[in-house]
């Protein structure tokens, strides 16, 4: 390889600080004169951070790389949420916690390379502590100042005693292109996540604001029609008051024109309340806190869910469940036991709101007990015992629906996207409103299942119950 001619120094401004960077950094690499060990370590570092995609993966590559090129011990300790607690999350002796521990009492997080005893600590950050020390052989060489990059957490090599100075400088450098690597992955992570999140975000827009949206137009041209018949009327009552008419048309007239009224007045007392519904969806989906933290955040408070939730649903649905001739069946005590629970009242609303339409949409007739034709739906509540843990106590809220069982196949995919029955094609729907219901309930550290019953199917879901008394007693739909 030839040197490159001192003619050709000058023209590449464009290029010239990217190359004022490369010789500095041949300097430095002249300077640090690793070994042929220490160099094949790094290049084997970066060919296999190539080589594997995830997370997990790249953590065990960085202890497995110092314990296959060295023999030493290492551990990977990180900082969780908020960058407060330093937790391992995998070292040479098990290789990667599935359940990330607490680091014993001899590890923190430092901003400079320390000794601890047995070990040696180096800060792991995001980008390498500034100024020219840090590229100089020697100790300066191994601090990180406050003002570098963010701390992601520490890499811990042992046994002390075995780390010469040349040792712990590499690792200082070795620390460093760990903080490059999971700095990029972690950005591309969260890209990916935040695309994933704007996709289903689009959906759920699309199923719980748009096309009930649609709605609007439906009772526009019935408000429409009223409104041409009062201008039919109106020509009517002309033509009536004419010559040779008595009052009893007129009186007639006036009549219809208080039906009429009555009629537009209930078409905007509907409008009103669908505007409402959806002007809560509209604010619980199109939150900043949702586009800046890509996922769902809640915006919990104390609730009486029947009231707050249920029954707003339960009026918005009814016309709909009423002209598909499924009658609603009402707990008798839900309200009178009520207590208050911790939730986000736009998305649970959004939950109840898809149980509700998916009544109105599949309930179908069966024989009751009784050897009657039944085409019904039920909600209510009951109390679950040692929820979500042992000692403690959830809330189970369901929504029983009369029809035939699900097949086995559609119970094990029945909350996953994109999941319709086989009975369900000339039904409207996408398939995504049992896993927006799931993925709400989960946010707020419940869960959701489907149970067969003697006559139907019943969708539940079980949120936690908060720190208060509870009623004596919580019973289920009936059914």
């Amino acid at each position: 390889m030839k040197d490159r001619p001192d003619s050709r120094q000058e023209p590449f401004s464009d290029l010239e600080p990217i190359c004022r960077r490369i010789r500095e950094k041949l300097a430095n690499y002249d300077q640090y004169n690793f070994s042929r060990r220490y160099n094949d370590f790094l290049k084997a570092f970066f060919d296999l951070c190539q080589e594997y995609d995830s997370l997990d993966d790249f953590y065990r590559i960085c202890v497995a790389v110092p314990l296959e090129m060295t023999g030493l011990d290492c551990a990977l300790y990180l900082h969780g949420v908020g960058g407060k607690q330093l937790r391992l999350v995998c070292d040479s002796d098990r290789g990667l916690l599935r359940q990330p521990e607490s680091a014993p009492p001899p590890v923190r997080s430092h901003h400079e390379a320390c000794e601890n005893g047995t070990s040696y600590l180096v800060p792991v950050y995001s980008k390498p502590p500034p100024g020219p020390a840090a590229d100089t052989l020697g100790h300066e060489g191994w601090s990180g100042g406050v003002g570098a990059g963010r701390i992601f957490g520490i890499l811990e090599m042992r046994p002390l005693g075995d780390l010469s100075d040349i040792d712990k400088f590499f690792f200082v450098k070795y620390a460093n292109r760990i903080g490059y690597n999971l700095h990029n992955r972690l950005i591309a992570k969260q890209n990916v996540d935040h695309l994933k999140f704007i996709n289903n975000l689009v959906m759920d827009i699309e199923h719980n604001v748009i096309v009930p949206n649609m709605y609007f137009k439906h009772i526009f041209n019935q408000l429409k029609k009223k409104i041409d018949e009062l201008d039919r009327l109106k020509a009517e009552m002309q033509r009536i008051i004419g010559p040779g008419h008595g009052p009893a048309g007129v009186n007639a007239c006036f009549r219809q024109c208080d039906e009429i009224q009555l009629d537009m007045r209930s078409y905007h007392q509907e409008l009103v309340k669908h505007h409402a519904n959806v002007s809560l969806f509209l604010e619980s989906l199109f939150r900043r806190e949702h586009f800046e933290r890509g996922h769902l955040v809640l915006r919990p408070k104390r609730c009486f869910v029947e009231r707050e939730v249920v029954l707003p649903q339960l009026e918005h649905y009814a016309s709909r469940l009423r002209a598909a001739n499924v009658t609603v069946d009402r707990p008798q005590n839900m309200q009178e036991e009520e207590l208050q629970i911790l939730v986000d009242v736009g998305l649970l609303s959004q939950v109840y709101a898809n149980l509700f339409s998916n009544a109105a949409k599949y309930t179908a007739e069966v024989t009751g007990h009784h050897g009657h034709p039944r085409k019904a739906m039920a909600y209510g509540r009951e109390l679950v015992d040692d929820y979500p843990e042992k000692g403690k106590q959830g809330i189970k809220f369901n929504v029983f629906t009369t029809g035939p069982h699900l097949s086995e196949e559609e119970r094990k995919k029945l909350f996953q996207e994109g999941m319709r029955g086989h009975g369900c094609k000339n039904i409207p729907g996408s398939g995504h409103g049992l896993a927006f219901i799931k993925h709400v309930i989960e946010l707020h550290g419940g869960s959701v299942g489907y149970e067969a019953t003697p006559e139907g199917n019943n969708f539940y879901f079980i949120l936690p119950v908060p720190p208060l008394a509870l009623p004596p007693a919580l019973t289920g739909p009936a059914s």
